[in-house]
């Protein structure tokens, strides 16, 4: 936008020590920065203005064309209807006890253990008679 070439800024700076006092040059070059500085910022925000301005622009185009193609979709493949299985039962009789937490609590019998044949059966028989 600013473009300033290197050429340029030398005969700015040559105009400047022909114009300015030598002694008054310091205070000069900070003034000429500081309002530089605020010119750029000054830029800076309308170029980001601009920007953004583009860009909510582009995402209203955006939106209108998606919008558009998502009503081109749905006239050529109209949502069917949804058919519902049929349950076992109505929820109230399937959950109702259970959730409720007042239904009476299943009582079942008590583990039976077995125990296991005595020792003397386990163990191996001696052989009876005379093996040759």
């Amino acid at each position: 936008m600013f473009d300033v070439a290197s050429s340029e800024v030398i005969l700015l700076g040559v105009v400047a020590l022909l114009v300015i006092p030598p002694k008054d040059l310091p205070k000069a070059m900070r003034v000429a920065g500081h309002w530089i500085g605020k010119v750029r910022g000054i830029a800076n925000q309308f170029r980001s203005g601009f920007d953004t301005m583009l860009r909510e622009s582009e995402l209203q185009e955006m939106e209108k064309k998606w919008a558009a193609e998502n009503a081109r979709i749905m006239r050529e493949h109209p949502p069917e209807p949804v058919q519902m299985l049929p349950m076992a039962g109505p929820p109230e009789e399937a959950h109702g006890a259970e959730d409720d937490g007042e239904a009476a609590p299943v009582l079942t019998d008590p583990p039976v253990m077995t125990t296991p044949a005595p020792a003397e059966a386990d163990a191996p028989r001696p052989a009876t008679g005379a093996q040759a």
